[in-house]
């Protein structure tokens, strides 16, 4: 039952970059429906597609690489990947108090990687509360994970600038928490991937983190997808919208199934590649810069994907087994959390021949188990509640509202 909440105004902050923007954007829809006013910081590249939503977009400049840059652009060291997130946020912070001005929200919603977000609900002295379109902390991540991560980096003179530089950051703010929990630990937080997904999910404190699995719209405004008359099996490839730049790849792809009889396979090769550098593609292949992901894979039979959070849990959630080719970041880690469950291949880049690719298709797509453990969770993920959850979850943090502590 949706609870009765006065209309209040909840603040989103993100960063430019799909993976961070798409997941959250059902859930402002739905605050929006219920009456809220809902304004969304976000870089200019997302402002149409947040006031789609019907919130505001307050724009701001960002210094991260933009939507469409390579895993070239973060660099290859820890500090290559956190470096430009605490400079992006170190000189957005004035735009978004200048933004904001006296319009204080009564919420902030953020993404795991909008640190201005907590800094400003910190000032504000606001409830916040993080959208996590990924894997959270578990008890016991800092012991297992990130400190052996590190340890080196830490040592080293640079480690120790990033991190002076970081802390006085926050103590300027009035924060005095360590930058390690600032980042990785908040206080409330929307995971918005299935359960199922999360590493040792038994040892994730549901005091802090609920999971609401898929928060997933009709996306009718995306398109849709029609299933070829005669075809008996339809794969997907995908490498989501920023590891997009991999011709060789594809062109192993289109050797793989391209030639199985009653096969159709739908190969997204984004804007980077051309389909001149594909060579021959046989007839039973249709070739796309971007497809409405959702709906072709209501009528896959297979999905070869990056692994990326958002479209392992599409996968999930249409019960379609994956042949999981990461590329970067979580990437890995959804790949190995999707063969664990047994609906699945890893098969790594350097090792995805075409040979190798086929070999792993007609496994899965002729494995009863591997369809049976999908109808599991993907029955277990529609109880999780998606949206509507996410959206009382909200609410119920919502200062003055009858439904704190009670919904979690």
């Amino acid at each position: 039952m949706t609870p009765v909440t006065a209309p209040a105004h909840i603040a989103m902050f993100s960063i430019a970059a799909h993976g961070h923007v798409n997941p959250s954007l059902e859930v402002i829809r739905e605050l929006v429906a219920r009456g809220h006013r809902v304004t969304y910081a976000v870089p200019p590249d997302f402002a149409d597609k947040v006031a789609a939503t019907g919130a505001r977009p307050v724009p701001y400049t960002s210094t991260l690489p933009g939507p469409d840059a390579g895993p070239d652009a973060w660099g290859d060291t820890p500090l290559d990947n956190v470096e430009p997130f605490l400079e992006d946020a170190i000189q957005a912070l004035p735009q978004l108090v200048a933004a904001y001005g006296d319009d204080t929200p009564d919420l902030v919603l953020h993404d795991i990687a909008s640190y201005p977000a907590r800094v400003l609900a910190h000032r504000w002295g606001v409830p916040a509360i993080s959208l996590s379109p990924n894997l959270v902390a578990w008890e016991g991540y800092e012991e297992e994970v990130a400190e052996p991560m590190w340890e080196e980096p830490r040592r080293t003179a640079r480690g120790r600038a990033y991190y002076a530089r970081f802390e006085a950051w926050l103590a300027e703010n009035g924060i005095t928490r360590h930058p390690d929990p600032f980042v990785g630990r908040p206080d409330r937080s929307l995971v918005l991937i299935p359960k199922a997904l999360q590493p040792h999910a038994d040892r994730v404190d549901e005091r802090v983190h609920t999971f609401v699995g898929a928060c997933q719209g009709d996306r009718a405004d995306q398109g849709d997808w029609q299933r070829p008359a005669g075809a008996e099996k339809v794969v997907l490839v995908s490498l989501g919208s920023a590891f997009t730049k991999q011709p060789a790849f594809y062109r192993e792809c289109v050797r793989a199934f391209g030639d199985l009889p009653g096969w159709h396979v739908v190969l997204q090769i984004g804007r980077h590649v051309t389909r001149a550098e594909l060579g021959d593609v046989p007839d039973n292949v249709e070739v796309h810069g971007w497809v409405p992901q959702l709906a072709v894979l209501r009528k896959a039979d297979l999905f070869v994907t990056h692994a990326g959070a958002g479209g392992s849990q599409e996968g999930l959630v249409t019960a379609t087994p994956m042949i999981a080719v990461p590329q970067a970041v979580d990437q890995f880690g959804n790949a190995g959390m999707l063969q664990g469950l047994g609906v699945a291949r890893h098969v790594p880049a350097e090792e995805a021949t075409a040979d190798r690719l086929r070999e792993a298709a007609l496994a899965l797509v002729d494995d009863p188990g591997v369809a049976r453990r999908l109808k599991r969770i993907q029955t277990e993920t529609a109880q999780e509640g998606g949206t509507r959850r996410a959206a009382d979850l909200i609410e119920a943090e919502l200062p003055g509202s009858a439904g704190r502590d009670r919904q979690r």
